[in-house]
């Protein structure tokens, strides 16, 4: 298995550069997010899972992420993680997937834990202006995710910039390549497709 981990300030456009990569590599890809992986609070209600901070490492069960990737580099299936972000609740589907040549992670603190980002044969950090990324977020979460305005400028306020403070921003220097991402920047994915292309096609890597 060929792990690349790609990380960054929330709204900078891992996921979009993700299913970028993913669209140019040769090899059977599989994308996963760290937001599959929040812990669930069966235990609290409504008001008490609002009120937690998500943008912060601990809400995230780093050693189920950790076993899911150990199996897939095992060539073994693992369940599909889903997340309901308007209850907060982890809602997975019992739907199995993978194994694949490639496995694509993105999250917000996937090079938090030393162990899973050791697995990562390649990391990225995306770069994007503060401004840009509240814009990016503000229009995700009133569109797909059923916030509303004062509630993602509260959030921004009171975790997601203190976490990118205390946590994101010193995952740069972790990573292998940090990419730009205020404009499409078609470039930077075709040189990394061509990288991952080089790097994968000794494995027996089953075609797309």
């Amino acid at each position: 298995m060929y792990l690349i981990g790609i990380t960054g300030p929330s709204g900078s456009g891992k996921s979009t550069l993700a299913a970028k990569l993913e669209d140019r590599l040769s090899c059977r890809t599989l994308c996963l997010t760290q937001d599959m992986y929040y812990k669930d609070t069966p235990q609290l209600s409504d008001r008490q899972r609002r009120q937690l901070n998500y943008d912060a490492p601990q809400r995230f069960d780093f050693e189920l992420l950790q076993g899911d990737l150990s199996r897939l580099a095992q060539e073994q299936p693992i369940e599909r993680r889903e997340y309901d972000y308007v209850r907060y609740r982890r809602n997975d589907t019992g739907e199995m997937i993978g194994p694949a040549p490639v496995v694509i992670l993105e999250g917000i603190h996937i090079f938090y834990r030393e162990e899973i980002a050791a697995l990562c044969n390649l990391k990225i950090f995306v770069q994007l202006d503060a401004d840009l990324c509240l814009l990016r977020r503000l229009r995700r979460d009133l569109s797909e995710r059923g916030r509303t305005l004062d509630s993602v400028a509260q959030q921004y306020e009171s975790s997601v910039k203190p976490m990118y403070e205390k946590y994101v921003r010193n995952y740069a220097p972790l990573a292998d390549l940090v990419i730009p991402t205020a404009h499409d920047n078609a470039l930077a994915v075709e040189i990394l497709a061509q990288y991952v292309n080089r790097q994968t096609a000794s494995k027996a890597c089953l075609p797309r």
